[in-house]
């Protein structure tokens, strides 16, 4: 069992994931007016390999991902040798912890027509937090969850088990409060310093989980809100991922009709964007990324359907963005295939950048993978590179950082907006090859790299522009 050297509130957060280990972090480092560290925090992970490697390297002072927020790896740093953060696959530490944050994942099938939603997971989750929590602890669940998730599956299965150990209901309280971690340059401030959502099983729960976050987050500039109920909380982060997704899918048609039509989509939005009501538009891109965008749509459809029996509401508008965003790959794929001559066979396409997002190493469900996995499939070779990820899992392949781009590579695919590459004469100094095809699908290219580009005979081809 793990011991520290203090009696301070002792929180354990399951799952060392990206938000996980940020999440551990954002809790230990937390101090009182003396600048001395309020908790004590355990990471726990599985007993795997990819968990062995997260306890591994936080324990050894090193954040698990691959990130470019220097204040986050100095604080886990910190943290770690204040000896106030450790890790551990040791379950039994639940026993001892005063919070319990929930930060699992929480799967489903979202390119399925009607998606099914599979709780073992959380129930297996919740079942090990249950049979060893003591009274008076608070359990948070942060994972994006299905509405009516805590009401219907973490509450029934806590009290069971409560009731099993001959303990009362209310001896243990239980909260849901979003995380809005955005992984890049400000990781640890998208915790700390950002707005947060939450609401208790029963006001005492609520207020438990307050009183905590107070001590976490920034709250004089960045004030909790309170919502009714968890299910209140849990389609609050829903639908405002929906949002963001049904805006994006909006984006891909205005973004074909600009290249259509010859005209420069990015512009438009800006000017657009002058406009306050506005200001949030979206802009064309390869497709949405990610482990919240491409899958929380279908959340509240399947929540409907499942927990809450529902008939009569197909969530249309939901279900076709999904649809929208998950095909924006394959419009890339046609128009490099037409571009080819209508075929991929023997070709060879480098894909610079494969992360959903820029500066960041996260690959889970990166439009990249849709785009590699269809010229594959029709006969091309595919390439990648990218400062962020050495092996690309999810392909099974490992990152070709090349010097220069010669004859042997017949299309250079910008699919990550990388800091790096928007730097002059990043890539177009690399190239040698006068027929190289280049798209450039999420507007990386500055007019000084365009020209570059074109004086060395390069075609160019852009997502959003004519």
């Amino acid at each position: 069992m793990i011991s520290f050297k203090n009696n301070n509130p002792v929180v354990c957060v399951q799952g060392l994931g990206f938000v996980g280990s940020a999440m551990s972090t954002a809790v230990a480092m937390a101090n009182n007016a003396y600048g001395n560290s309020i908790f004590n925090v355990i990471g726990v992970d599985l007993d795997n390999d990819t968990g062995c490697k997260r306890v591994k390297d936080i324990n050894e002072g090193f954040f698990p991902f691959e990130t470019t927020d220097s204040v986050l790896v100095d604080a886990l740093k910190k943290c770690v040798n204040n000896g106030n953060l450790k890790a551990t696959h040791d379950e039994d530490c639940y026993s001892i912890a005063d919070v319990v944050i929930v930060d699992i994942h929480l799967d489903i099938p979202f390119k399925d027509d009607e998606p099914d939603l599979n709780f073992d997971g959380m129930i297996s989750a919740i079942t090990a937090i249950a049979t060893r929590i003591k009274s008076g602890a608070l359990i948070i669940v942060e994972t994006t969850v299905p509405p009516g998730t805590c009401e219907k599956i973490v509450i029934p299965t806590v009290n069971k088990i409560l009731k099993e150990r001959g303990m009362s209901e209310n001896s243990v309280y239980i909260a849901h409060s979003y995380e809005r971690v955005m992984p890049g340059k400000d990781y640890l401030a998208s915790i700390v310093d950002f707005w947060r959502v939450f609401s208790g099983k029963d006001n005492k729960s609520g207020d438990k989980c307050e009183e905590f976050f107070n001590k976490i987050i920034n709250v004089d500039e960045y004030p909790l809100t309170r919502l009714t109920s968890t299910t209140a909380s849990e389609t609050a982060k829903v639908l405002e991922n929906t949002y963001r997704a049904v805006n994006i899918a909006l984006m891909d048609e205005w973004g074909k009709f600009a290249e259509h039509v010859g005209i420069d989509l990015f512009e438009v939005v800006n000017a657009i964007k002058m406009r306050p009501t506005h200001s949030n538009i979206m802009r064309p891109g390869f497709g949405v990324g990610g482990y919240c965008l491409t899958k929380d749509p279908s959340f509240a459809p399947a929540s409907y359907r499942q927990l809450f029996s529902g008939k009569d509401n197909k969530f249309p508008i939901s279900t076709i963005a999904s649809r929208i965003n998950y095909n924006m790959p394959q419009h890339v794929a046609d128009l490099i295939k037409q571009s080819l001559g209508g075929s991929f066979l023997g070709r060879n396409i480098h894909i610079l950048g494969v992360s959903y997002r820029e500066d960041v190493g996260d690959t889970r469900f990166s439009p990249a993978e849709t785009f590699a996995e269809t010229c594959i499939a029709q006969g091309g070779n595919v390439t990648f590179s990218d400062p962020y990820v050495d092996y690309w899992e999810e392909l099974d392949l490992l990152s070709v950082n090349l010097d220069k781009f010669d004859s042997s590579i017949d299309v250079l695919v910008f699919g990550t907006p990388h800091s790096q590459y928007k730097e002059e004469g990043y890539v177009s100094n690399k190239v040698i090859n006068p027929k190289l095809l280049v798209f450039d699908t999420n507007n990386v290219l500055s007019k000084q790299a365009i020209q570059k580009f074109k004086k060395l005979g390069c075609e160019l081809f852009f997502i959003g522009k004519g």
